[in-house]
């Protein structure tokens, strides 16, 4: 028994026939069928007249269409298979393509005219048939105007398919043909060498010949000054196409006072590193899920790119509070419905607190999280970068912050860049003092050395003096050739006390001509002053500062906390770095009186807490990357410090030691030994008993002094210290017998 259909299939069922009637109707293989059954009852019907039809149509067809009619055959199957394909809509979206791609074929259509054969139908009208001859006729009658109808309608279509290739081809062809304009006009108007003429000399039999004159004897003149040479290792390449280009800047400048200020060419310049987009776009989705599956819902709003690390500012999102409300429908069934409440945002806290889990969830080695980014509503949270980029002490000098603060202030210093790739610039005349510290390793020395070369690349011996003094040896002596120098490095212990003792006299002497001149600091002192008269900046650089402590604590610590109380004013500035950030180090006033600090990565948070007040210098990554502690900040910034080489540290110093003047002599620091009084150091009440004890054993050190007197060690250090002294002066040598060992 057939199946009973429902009314909806018995609705539908002419609907799908009358749509496959449609089909059929607009299939174009069902007209070419047709017309192929056409065609064949009428040759069976008349073949002769069929065929003689056949010919004369076909002849028509190609007078009329010529070979263009293969580019209208293929345009006809193009279209009809986008229609066949239901893709319509692709000449709406691509308009300019088709009517390009329109343009070029109607082009080829009509240079086909340009061609014709010796013989056939198409003898008159050419390859491209009568509409080729008509597309030629619109543009003129000559051929050279044909040819440039052609050519603009193959410009119109390339410009509708590509304009930017368009604009590209244009401007690469309009700077070969101006460079070419450019090579010919100079070559005209370069001045063509003058011919040599050799006069030949006949000399006949008995003639006289005369002999040539002898040159000149060069008159002695006195020996020319000395000049400044750059160092051979400068890049020479560099140097011609700069000269080229006409940039003066990277010339050596001349001073009044008859220095050379060092091109920028003795520094080199970096390789930039490009980091991946789709990686940074790929950790950032990477936190957003990471948080989400804590609870935590965050955007990330941007992403600064720097050349260490990356910051991404996370936007926190919503906590959202629902409660419960219980309706009954007209069954009298309850239900229950969630209705938001109210929302709250996020808490840092719950961010700060994932820390690690982030860390864990981008394979990072540690991140660290700074809630807020100042002056902004984000969390940053800084992710390491998979490859590290070098900050070049070039590129920082060479920047706008650093050229901008170089203008009002002597004593610019180009730091590094921070998160974002923004240059960070800082001025030692307003920190008044810098305190650097970090583990082995972690870019302390190479700090040290971008401070100085900053100050050196723009300031001559009579602007800026330097005091270095370097227990370990090693890292400061490479500086010995500068005229900048007041001494030597000074490498010894007992020699850097005696120079911390002469900077504090020195100190006092600046502050006595102050008040001889009515002037109030180092600026208005040198105010409307001849070059000769003008009063140095005085940089103190001590690169080790525990072994000083070390040495003697007291003495050490109140040397340096008074002139970091007083020496602003006199034009006197530190710059003090240790690898041992402990509080018997850094003592409390020493640190109270150093407001600018920079820490380096430090091995515990204790360091850290230390040097920064404030943990986060244990998470940095070493190899330059610090924490930056301005005066005017509550909060450190993360920077990557400059770096300069040690070929380029040589070159520096090569190119100011070839400009050291003879008859400067350096001071000798064991010359300004002041007294106990001078230094406002009291006198002890027991160096009466340790000078018995000296006299009675000839010998003594700060331990036998600490256990015959029941003193402390740094009690102790310095009574041998008074002793040692005293013995010199007795006996009139450089060492003493006595040991503070």
């Amino acid at each position: 028994m057939p199946k009973k259909r429902s009314r909806k299939e018995r609705e539908e069922r002419p609907r799908r026939q009358s749509g496959r009637f449609v089909r059929i109707i607009f299939d174009p293989v069902f007209w070419v069928a047709l017309a192929l059954l056409a065609l064949a009852v009428a040759v069976g019907l008349d073949r002769t007249g069929v065929v003689e039809w056949m010919e004369l149509t076909w002849s028509r067809v190609v007078v009329t269409f010529g070979w263009g009619m293969v580019i209208a055959v293929v345009a006809l199957l193009v279209v009809i298979g986008v229609f066949w394909r239901r893709n319509a809509g692709v000449f709406i979206r691509q308009w300019n393509r088709w009517l390009g791609a329109a343009a070029i074929l109607t082009a080829v259509w009509g240079g086909l005219s340009l061609f014709r054969p010796l013989s056939g139908p198409l003898g008159f009208v050419g390859y491209g048939g009568s509409i080729g001859r008509d597309i030629l006729s619109v543009g003129a009658s000559s051929l050279a105007l044909e040819v440039l109808w052609l050519a603009g309608l193959v410009l119109v279509g390339a410009i509708f398919i590509s304009p930017d290739a368009v604009y590209r081809g244009f401007k690469w062809l309009g700077v070969r043909i101006w460079g070419g304009v450019r090579a010919l006009w100079r070559r005209s108007r370069r001045p063509s060498p003058k011919p040599v003429v050799v006069v030949a000399q006949t000399v006949e039999p008995g003639m006289p010949v005369r002999e040539a004159p002898a040159p000149p004897e060069p008159v002695p003149s006195s020996p020319p000054e000395p000049r400044p040479v750059i160092a051979e290792r400068v890049v020479q390449e560099k140097v011609a196409a700069e000269k080229k280009k006409g940039l003066d800047r990277y010339k050596p400048t001349l001073t009044v006072g008859g220095w050379q200020l060092p091109p920028m060419d003795i520094l080199d310049k970096a390789t930039e590193i490009e980091l991946s987009h789709a990686d940074i776009e790929k950790r950032a989705r990477v936190i957003e899920e990471a948080l989400a599956s804590y609870g935590v819902e965050v955007k990330v709003a941007e992403k600064n790119i720097g050349p260490t690390v990356t910051q991404f500012g996370i936007e926190p999102g919503w906590d959202y509070k629902y409660k419960e409300i219980k309706e009954k429908d007209k069954d009298g069934r309850v239900t229950v419905k969630m209705v938001e409440a109210g929302k709250t945002r996020v808490k840092v806290e719950r961010i700060t607190g994932l820390a690690n889990d982030l860390a864990l969830a981008l394979a990072a080695p540690s991140i660290r999280i700074e809630a807020p980014i100042p002056g902004k509503s984000l969390v940053g949270i800084e992710v390491p970068n998979t490859t590290f980029g070098t900050v070049a002490l070039r590129g920082t000098i060479e920047s706008a912050p650093y050229q901008k603060l170089k203008a009002r202030s002597k004593l610019a210093v180009a730091l590094g860049r921070g998160p974002g790739g923004e240059v960070v610039v800082g001025d030692l005349a307003r920190m008044p003092h810098l305190l650097i510290a970090g583990a082995t390793g972690s870019g302390k020395t190479a700090c040290l050395n971008s401070t100085i070369a900053c100050l050196l690349m723009h300031n001559t011996p009579d602007e800026v003096r330097f005091v270095m003094l370097d227990p370990k040896r090693v890292e400061l002596v490479a500086y010995n050739a500068l005229p900048h120098l007041v001494a030597p490095v000074v490498v010894e212990p007992d020699k850097a006390i005696a120079a911390l003792r002469w900077l504090v006299l020195e100190m006092d002497r600046r502050y006595k001509q102050f008040a001889e001149s009515g002037a109030r600091n180092i600026e208005g002192y040198n105010k409307d002053r001849p070059t000769a008269e003008l009063m140095p900046y005085l940089v103190l650089v001590v690169d080790e500062l525990a072994d000083l402590m070390m040495h003697a604590m007291d003495e050490v610590e109140h040397s340096l906390v008074r002139l970091a109380q007083l020496a602003r004013a006199t034009g006197i500035h530190l710059i003090v770095a240790t690898q041992r950030p402990s509080v018997d180090v850094i003592t409390g006033l020493i640190k109270a009186n150093f407001p600018t600090r920079i820490s380096f990565a430090v091995t515990s948070q204790v360091d850290s807490r230390t040097i920064l007040d404030a943990v986060g210098a244990e998470k940095l990554l070493g190899r330059g990357d610090m924490l930056y502690m301005p005066t005017d900040a509550a909060k450190p910034k993360r920077l990557q410090g400059s770096y300069v080489g040690d070929a380029e540290i040589d070159r520096l110093v090569y190119f100011w030691g070839n400009q050291k003047r003879p008859g400067t002599l350096p001071i000798i620091f064991d010359e300004a030994r002041p007294s106990a009084t001078e230094t406002g150091i009291p006198d002890d009440p027991l160096l009466d008993q340790a000078r018995e004890l000296c006299e009675k054993h000839g010998q003594v050190s700060a331990s036998y002094l600490q256990r015959k007197l029941a003193i402390g060690y740094p009690r102790a250090a310095r009574i041998a210290e008074i002793l040692r002294e005293e013995k010199r002066q007795a006996e009139g040598e450089d060492d003493g017998p006595l040991s503070a060992g």
